[in-house]
């Protein structure tokens, strides 16, 4: 006779149980990951804080160290290619103790030689030892005087924040960025605020699934905007305005013919386009073909609004933008519920709002950069020379293998996560905590795309019109960088613990429980992510800025195939979990290729930095 079962009540109760301590294990290794990857960061911070790096004829410190150059007599010049290292590695900021030695060891020969000729000759060793101190004081004063003469963009800064000169100018170009950036995922926001009140769960998983599709369409070929935004930047910084208005024709005219190649794919082949995120007959479907459909037709003016944003920050104007699209959106938030609900659209209804206000924003910068000849109609339908389009192709080509692995990485994330079930609601808790994500990283990724523009003009030595100074360089540009990537550490500890403290407030935005349960986990993973997030995308930034493209491409392909082995094991033991944790190895691994710019192969890396002539 077989033992008798449990009782049912039992057997729930077991199986609660199971469920709780499965839960606890995702939640406690997901913790662990995460503050991995801030470990990680940490450690490079640390690194390049401390790394000495010799600037012309001293050095230049992170952390500890100082400027110190020391000029005069042949036998001073010796000892200053000898000076010795304090205990931290750099070199003393006093006088060095071989010219203090070479004083006194001078002094007392002199001073015996004089005691066996007479001993009460003692007014020569006075004098020659007030000659030996005279001699180091006009040698030290010397070598003050020569310090002062150089130029202070040429003197090596501190990393961390100071609010001098320089940060203040970096504030002043980053924050009209920072709002521009913040309007588009807020819009977004609004987008998944309303198809969230529609209480369908299927409806915010057609509406993320087709939105995914079309945003990484969009950027495999919006490879322009980082390279004219480069473009322009150099041209600016040395007045060139023939060059600024090729580099923006160009971008134009190539962005056209792209941008209709994309319409022209998404509208023909739709079922194969949305099949990269959702399988054959996934219920979702039903959602995502009509607002994948109205989208489409947003792929020329987006394109002309990211060029157009990209030329205004090239020449260090991030105001402009923000205003044409503060404008633009405000049509988008003022549609979204009158479109989906008073005219009962739904789902079709955001995407037409999104794409009125795509169409605003486009025609806004046309105008505005024809008004200050930013570009010309007649260079526009001129076939442009090889030798001018070079660049753009060149660097183009480059980043759009940087390109296509991103999106590589962000369709296979939306593959995994809607496969994770039939509900919808493993997509919808994905969408939620991608929203929580983006709150805290368009401020980072803002200060990415200063750092592109800032960069690159940095690099160029300029001479100042009123009082003749140089200024500029790659010191200068070091310092920037070096600047930029302590603000990306501090801003990103700051906007995740931020993230933190809102995170209860954030989740509100779905008005389904079992939603907002499954969007815990991976929020708190969103959140920390953000510490690592300041280091990768304003390292990256450094990295368009610098013109190294290739590089750039060949760290996010390495970063894209340890993502997608993670999204291939960790999502089946940790669920969603599992695939916010492959954010962690994709970040990771970029991070890895940040640090390797920025102190073995980049221009303006510790290595080339110390082998630069003296």
């Amino acid at each position: 006779m077989p033992p008798p079962s449990p009782p049912p009540s039992r057997l729930n109760k077991n199986s609660h149980a199971t469920n709780n301590n499965s839960i606890d294990m995702h939640h406690s290794t997901g913790l662990l990951l995460a503050f991995s990857m801030v470990a990680s960061s940490l450690l490079l911070v640390e690194s390049l804080a401390i790394h000495t790096t010799s600037v012309g004829g001293g050095v230049s410190r992170g952390r500890r160290c100082g400027l110190l150059q020391i000029s005069g007599g042949d036998s001073f010049d010796r000892d200053r290619r000898s000076l010795s290292l304090n205990r931290f590695g750099c070199r003393s900021s006093a006088v060095s103790p071989s010219v203090l030695l070479m004083v006194s060891s001078q002094a007392n020969t002199e001073g015996e030689e004089a005691a066996k000729v007479d001993e009460e000759d003692d007014s020569q060793i006075i004098e020659a030892v007030s000659k030996a101190a005279e001699t180091t004081v006009q040698n030290t004063s010397s070598s003050t005087t020569k310090q002062s003469t150089v130029p202070n963009n040429q003197q090596p800064l501190s990393i961390w924040p100071q609010f001098d000169e320089l940060d203040k100018r970096m504030i002043k170009i980053a924050l009209p960025c920072i709002a521009n950036f913040a309007i588009n995922p807020l819009i977004g926001a609004v987008d998944l605020f309303w198809v969230n009140r529609m209480g369908n769960a299927l409806a915010v998983a057609g509406q993320a699934a087709a939105n995914q599709v079309f945003s990484s369409a969009f950027w495999v070929v919006s490879f322009l905007p980082s390279v004219t935004a480069t473009l322009v930047s150099k041209a600016n910084a040395q007045g060139n305005q023939e060059e600024l208005q090729d580099a923006v024709s160009q971008a134009l005219v190539v962005g056209f013919c792209v941008s209709l190649l994309g319409t022209f794919l998404m509208l023909r082949y739709p079922e194969k386009v949305l099949s990269s995120v959702l399988r054959e007959g996934a219920p979702a479907l039903h959602y995502a073909k009509p607002y994948l459909f109205i989208r489409s037709f947003a792929f020329l003016p987006s394109l002309i609004s990211l060029i157009g944003f990209s030329a205004f920050r090239g020449t260090l104007d991030t105001s402009t933008p923000l205003k044409i699209s503060l404008t633009a959106n405000m049509f988008n938030g003022i549609l979204d519920p009158i479109l989906m609900f008073t005219f009962l659209m739904g789902v079709p209804g955001a995407a037409l709002a999104t794409l009125s206000a795509e169409f605003i924003s486009a025609a806004s910068f046309l105008v505005l950069m024809l008004r200050r000849k930013m570009f010309r109609w007649s260079k526009i339908f001129r076939l442009p020379s090889w030798t001018k389009l070079k660049p753009l192709l060149k660097g183009g080509a480059a980043l759009q293998l940087r390109n296509v692995a991103l999106n590589v990485t962000f369709l296979a994330v939306a593959r995994v996560t809607q496969s994770l079930d039939d509900t919808g609601v493993a997509a919808a808790a994905h969408a939620l905590a991608i929203q929580v994500f983006q709150v805290g990283g368009i401020v980072l990724l803002a200060l990415s795309t200063v750092a592109q523009t800032v960069v690159p003009n940095e690099l160029i030595e300029k001479v100042d019109a009123t009082t003749g100074k140089k200024h500029g360089g790659k010191v200068a540009a070091k310092n920037v960088a070096n600047r930029l990537m302590s603000w990306g550490f501090i801003l990103g500890v700051i906007l995740g613990a931020l993230q933190m403290v809102l995170l209860p407030v954030l989740q509100k935005s779905s008005p389904l429980e079992e939603v907002r349960q499954a969007a815990v986990m991976p929020s708190v993973l969103a959140s920390v992510y953000q510490i690592m997030n300041g280091l990768v995308f304003i390292g990256e930034g450094i990295m368009v800025g610098c013109g190294n493209f290739l590089q750039l491409s060949l760290s996010t392909v390495v970063a894209t195939i340890a993502a997608l082995i993670s999204l291939n094991t960790l999502p089946k033991a940790f669920g969603l979990s599992g695939v916010w944790m492959s954010f962690g190895v994709f970040n990771s691994f970029r991070l890895l290729g940040v640090w390797l710019h920025q102190t073995r192969f980049g221009p303006l890396s510790n290595n080339k930095m110390e082998s630069k002539p003296a």
